[in-house]
């Protein structure tokens, strides 16, 4: 089934009767080639290119709830390739060229708006720490543009640029980033997958990780033991869990990260938004709802809900930021579980155990890095050898200390990053 404006437009004056489920709801087979243990974001789209750019087929995701349940539809839909550091770099600039041909290869609307984002800065050390790092963009390839107090002030007159403690200085405009609907994301991967013949098994829990000899022989799962010589640990938070299951210790620690949405709204915010000093970001979403977020809750934790405390300090930096949504009502506010490493930056590798992969520790970093993810993992898998834009992502520079990405210069301590 492929969409198209005049099937649209057909649906829509027949009652849109005519629509097939977007994916299969097969039962699980007893072997696979590959197994993919989480059906977020990075799972569904390591199976879609598994499929796509390897031909593997007789692929299984599982996923212990439903699609998209977890982080996948729980962020703040930022899409942005604004990195500093060499590793990282190649790797979201990859991540944002796949975002902008991603409706094209899905044949699926995922909403993806290049609204652009601005990063305010509000110091001198603030303002050349952007110049380095807009010119190690635009050096990389991508887009960067500085903008002064009266640059930002043309695209954002609504911000309080006289506030005393945290005046604007200027801002990074990076005009290719913006966001997308995230439950689109996973829907149109999941379809795209299905339609390649992979098994999106939904409600299948794992509970044990079988290991003979050193190498990966399948999965326990709440539906059965399923055979596979390939198994793929793709859980985000949950990632230390799973991994525990095949006695391994992952270099990550899980942390709480609050977003908030108010009521729906006319069109007043353009772009994305960064408070520099407050780790405060806004978007708008298409149905008018102010989403924003802030910092972690700063406490280890696999709930998916937050404490009153980060509440309050994330509406404090909105409010010194832009006064204007005071009156706006929040809705409703979620938790996302973050997989956080000791440097910032995510673990895309092998492990000791042959025929066993891990991709986790996404940090803030997650939702933007999907489509890259999947790539760099399905070509892992497929050819045993790491994709060049993920070649930075090994596990095992936590314990050499070479290759360590420091993205955010606040050293080996989890909760900074």
């Amino acid at each position: 089934m492929r969409f198209s404006g005049l099937r649209v437009l057909r649906e829509g004056l027949t009652g849109n009767k005519g629509w097939a489920p977007h994916w299969r709801d097969p039962e699980p087979k007893a072997e696979y080639d590959a197994v993919i243990i989480g059906g977020g974001g990075h799972g569904l789209s390591t199976a879609f290119y598994l499929a796509k750019n390897h031909g593997m087929t007789n692929i299984a995701v599982l996923e212990k709830g439903y699609i998209g349940g977890g982080n996948i539809g729980r962020n703040t839909t930022i899409v942005r390739a604004n990195y500093y550091l060499p590793g990282n770099q190649e790797f979201y600039s990859h991540s944002l060229k796949l975002w902008e041909g991603l409706e094209q290869d899905l044949n699926y609307n995922v909403m993806f708006s290049q609204r652009g984002i601005i990063n305010l800065f509000h110091s001198d050390g603030q303002r050349d720490a952007f110049v380095r790092r807009g010119n190690a963009m635009r050096a990389q390839g991508d887009d960067a543009i500085l903008l002064d107090r009266e640059g930002v002030r043309a695209h954002l007159p609504y911000l309080d640029f006289e506030n005393s403690r945290f005046p604007i200085y200027g801002g990074l405009l990076h005009a290719r980033g913006g966001t997308a609907r995230h439950d689109a994301v996973a829907w149109g991967y999941a379809r795209g997958a299905d339609e390649r013949g992979v098994d999106l098994l939904q409600n299948c829990e794992v509970t044990g990780i079988d290991i003979e000899n050193g190498a990966v022989r399948g999965v326990q799962t709440s539906r059965g033991v399923i055979r596979a010589k390939k198994v793929a640990i793709v859980t985000a938070g949950r990632s230390g869990q799973v991994a525990a299951m095949a006695g391994m210790r992952l270099p990550i620690e899980s942390h709480v990260l609050q977003a908030f949405v108010t009521e729906g709204l006319k069109p007043c915010i353009d772009h994305v938004i960064s408070f520099g000093m407050g780790h405060f970001y806004i978007s708008q979403s298409d149905k008018g709802g102010l989403v924003f977020g802030g910092d972690l809750d700063f406490y280890a934790s696999y709930a998916q809900r937050g404490n009153l405390p980060m509440a309050e300090h994330v509406m404090e930096a909105g409010m010194t930021l832009m006064p204007m949504i005071g009156k706006a009502k929040v809705l409703r506010s979620w938790g996302g579980i973050m997989d956080m490493t000791p440097d910032g930056s995510p673990i895309i590798d092998t492990t000791d155990t042959a025929g066993l992969f891990v991709n986790c520790g996404w940090c803030y970093g997650g939702f933007k890095a999907v489509p890259a993810s999947g790539f760099a993992l399905a070509h892992l898998m497929a050819t045993g050898a790491p994709h060049e834009t993920a070649a930075g992502f090994r596990l095992d520079r936590f314990r050499t200390g070479r290759g360590l990405m420091d993205e955010e210069g606040t050293g080996a301590q989890h909760n900074l990053h």
